[in-house]
């Protein structure tokens, strides 16, 4: 046989989906599972955004639309930047591709050259490394602590600075710290990345999880210098309960966007029509079910976070946007493999382990279930937690 693309062939498996796998063959098996572990969003998708789908359907506006995205969607995209995010487009600046990790992907193979760095601060969401040795590039990594918030210092990111760096990633609600930068500390980190010269990758996918703490705001908008380096790249799976709908989307300065719609032209071509016009229908009128939503996980946020705290041992920063907490377990003295794999096996809670986000020392917990399964799977985890001291 012959030998596959050695990039490719070492392409680490997603460690959230081994342990969903597991979950799911005790699950089979009859036992009862609290999974802390998916990403992504417990609640239907808003009715008024699958009626726009099927509304599509049975119009039968299932033909290929332009490649970068169906023209209608990228205006509404570009409204809504606008309006929101303080931020100028243009339709030909957006490019609507099959997912936010599809836009990401993208954006690494249109922005590396092989040997390029793309300094990632950790921990990270998993596959943001993957993804850059896949386009030829390699993530160079800037290690956070928990009594810093997992936040990255403007020198930090100078420090991390070679001859060969070309970018920088900073996402923000992050996955899988929940934490996020304020205005002031996002600024930072443009200037620097602006004196360099570096792109910024933005992945502002959790963008409207936030809770009160820490306002939420977008690199691309702090001013020109700011705009001409970054790549702001969003999507509907997270705001709008649309995982499987797979809908992301990039804006970046018009040369790169043309590059980049010119790759997706040749790589996929524009996502799933219908759903395209579902997309825009979210955009248009899902806010209320947002706000809805929102609320609910910040409901949780709170009950996890304080059930968290009670347990001996652990240290989380608070959340303040996305739906994760990531505990430091350090006390307990065992790598974030061995425990999750532990507490799945005796306790029967799911939970990913830091170590798939760059993080030994942490475990991460999402909060996107029922308050009950919270509740139940806290108990489960303090009960384990108890039992490991003796």
């Amino acid at each position: 046989m012959k030998e596959l693309n050695p990039t490719v062939a070492a392409i680490a498996p997603s460690a959230t989906l081994a342990i969903s796998s597991k979950a799911a063959e005790l699950k089979s098996q009859g036992v009862k599972v609290c999974a802390f572990a998916a990403g992504e969003p417990d609640f239907d998708t808003p009715e008024c955004i699958k009626r726009a789908c099927a509304e599509a359907l049975a119009a039968n506006k299932t033909r290929y639309v332009a490649a970068a995205g169906l023209p209608q969607l990228r205006e509404a995209i570009c409204e809504k930047l606008a309006t929101e995010n303080k931020i100028s487009y243009e339709p030909g600046q957006v490019i609507v591709a099959n997912g936010g990790k599809h836009a990401l992907s993208q954006v690494f193979l249109t922005m590396l050259k092989p040997g390029d760095e793309v300094i990632i601060p950790a921990p990270y969401w998993l596959s943001y490394p993957e993804m850059v040795r896949v386009a030829g590039g390699k993530p160079v990594f800037v290690t956070t602590h928990v009594e810093d918030h997992f936040l990255m210092t403007p020198e930090e990111l100078e420090a991390a600075i070679t001859p060969r760096t070309v970018a920088v990633v900073i996402c923000t609600p992050s996955n899988p710290t929940g934490m996020m930068y304020s205005p002031a500390q996002l600024r930072a980190l443009g200037e620097v990345a602006v004196k360099h010269d570096l792109w910024v990758v933005s992945d502002e996918i959790y963008e409207k999880m936030v809770y009160g703490e820490v306002e939420q705001a977008s690199m691309a908008s702090f001013g020109p210098a700011f705009y001409d380096h970054t790549i702001t790249v969003n999507g509907f799976s997270k705001t709008y309960a649309m995982t499987g709908w797979r809908l992301g989307y990039a804006a970046a300065p018009k040369p790169f966007a043309k590059a980049l719609s010119s790759l997706q032209s040749h790589m996929a071509s524009a996502p799933n029509t219908f759903a395209q016009w579902g997309a825009l229908t979210a955009l248009k009128e899902a806010a209320p079910d947002v706000a809805k939503m929102v609320a609910a996980f910040a409901e949780r946020r709170t009950l996890i976070y304080d059930l968290l705290a009670a347990i001996p041992g652990f240290k989380c920063p608070k959340p303040q946007g996305a739906f994760y907490v990531f505990p430091n377990i350090e006390a307990y003295g065992m790598g974030s493999l061995e425990f999750a794999q532990r507490l799945l096996e005796t306790k029967h809670v799911a939970v990913v382990p830091g170590v798939a986000f760059g993080d030994d020392r942490c475990i991460r917990l999402s909060y996107a279930c029922s308050t009950e399964n919270i509740r139940e799977g806290l108990a489960r985890l303090a009960e384990f937690c108890k039992e490991l001291r003796g």
